[in-house]
């Protein structure tokens, strides 16, 4: 009997075990490890963070939903790898054997990189739920009594959209709450420039950001280090475009949202040939490793080089979609490998972005990710955010019902279709 286990209970791992259910026999078994007891739909945490969800309408219990969807389900951390004998390390210290390994643990939230950064420091995180829900909190005492507010991105980030999208939703519930006069607000991102995202920009995700945040009266800091954040006080030094200092900031806040950096889980740290330096999971274009040909690794957790030298380090977005072809190749491939067949299977590294702004948005398609592209398409309106919604939705029944529908990519052929009319 096949085994396949994957590491992981977030959108990357459960598309994972579903897909991966299908291409194997009635007697092959697929294991999900998750350290959380729920899959959480992350593109919400936003929402979350200013009371628009709660923690129970984005999240599903795995015990409930794996079962039934005929996927076995262990919540616990797993604390190592072996990969030279094929077993998982669990926190309890026990351990469990795979034929295949998915790993698609997401990252580990490198907060303890800068001085007073995340949950326990200073400022609070919409990365997870729990860190979100936590962060609610503290907006409603914000509101009661509010301030300056900096939202942004610190030095070596890789996923830039959320923190334009919390700007942008704090802009819009203050607007609602009628206090938005009192709340000046700083933009503070490691991007050369506003709208770079990690991918030199999407077609005028520039020019469109920067006009949003104009309109909002959002001001911003680019090539910016994050030095140290006190509470009530950050620090940060602005450099020019060849890396020399080029301003010291000291910015004055009474709520901030700052996207950490990223790095591998401490279970794969470390283990040669497996990972890079930073613990992410290097992969071939079949999504295998080349030193352990039975582990595959899909999203967040994968090595992806900068897609170009900036003055701060900036690295590169692993979006939705380009999750969701991860998983699809990996399972193809897997199930033409049981066969005895050499696998065939690419992941198609197109970027596609719903970033929400509360009562409008940004969405943009990037194919490929990496310059030059085919497509190269930025659009906003109120329709992003009822798209956003729409597909919280969907994701949430996709998960719930054991489906292996590509929602993202039904999503992109609908925003091509929407870049042909406007064009």
């Amino acid at each position: 009997m096949t085994h396949v286990v994957v590491l992981g209970g977030g959108l990357g791992g459960l598309s994972a075990a579903y897909e991966i259910r299908q291409q194997l026999s009635k007697a092959g078994k697929v294991t999900v490890i998750s350290n959380k007891p729920f899959f959480q739909f992350t593109p919400s945490n936003p929402w979350v963070a200013v009371g628009w969800r709660k923690k129970k309408d984005i999240t599903l219990d795995l015990a409930t939903v794996l079962p039934k969807n005929k996927v076995d389900f262990i919540c616990s951390a797993a604390t190592s790898l072996d990969p030279e004998n094929n077993t998982v390390g669990l926190e309890d210290g026990s351990s469990v054997s795979y034929d295949y390994l998915v790993i698609a643990t997401g990252p580990e939230l490198a907060f303890d990189e800068i001085e007073g950064l995340g949950p326990e420091g200073n400022t609070i995180s919409v990365c997870d739920v729990d860190h979100a829900t936590a962060g609610h909190e503290k907006w409603e005492a914000f509101c009661a009594d509010p301030g300056p507010i900096v939202v942004g991105a610190v030095q070596g980030a890789s996923c830039y959209g959320p923190a334009y999208e919390t700007a942008m939703i704090f802009d819009t519930d203050l607007r609602k709450r009628k206090i938005r006069d009192k709340v000046p607000m700083t933009f503070v991102t490691s991007e050369p420039y506003v709208g770079h995202l990690g991918l030199g920009g999407v077609g005028d995700t520039k020019g469109m950001l920067e006009s949003a945040m104009r309109d909002r009266t959002v001001k911003w800091i680019t090539n910016a280090k994050v030095d140290k954040i006190e509470e009530g006080m950050m620090y940060v030094t602005e450099v020019d475009a060849d890396g020399n200092e080029k301003k010291k900031h000291e910015l004055p806040f009474k709520h901030s949202m700052m996207l950490p950096a990223f790095r591998g889980i401490p279970a794969l740290r470390g283990i040669e040939g497996l990972v890079n330096p930073r613990g992410f999971v290097i992969v071939d274009k079949h999504q295998r490793n080349p030193k352990y040909p039975n582990i595959f690794g899909i999203g967040v957790c994968i090595a992806i080089p900068p897609y170009e030298a900036t003055p701060v380090p900036v690295g590169v977005p692993k979006t939705g979609y380009m999750i969701e072809s991860m998983v699809t190749a990996s399972a193809k491939n897997l199930g033409e490998i049981l066969a005895d067949k050499e696998p065939t299977h690419e992941a198609t590294w197109n970027a596609i972005c719903l970033a929400d702004f509360g009562d409008s948005g940004l969405a943009f398609v990037a194919m490929p990710q990496i310059p030059p592209r085919n497509t190269n398409y930025s659009g906003q309106g109120k329709w992003v955010h009822l798209a956003k919604i729409a597909f919280e939705k969907y994701f949430l029944r996709k998960i719930r019902k054991g489906e292996t529908e590509p929602y993202y990519e039904k999503a992109v052929l609908s925003l091509l279709d929407i870049a042909k009319i406007k064009n």
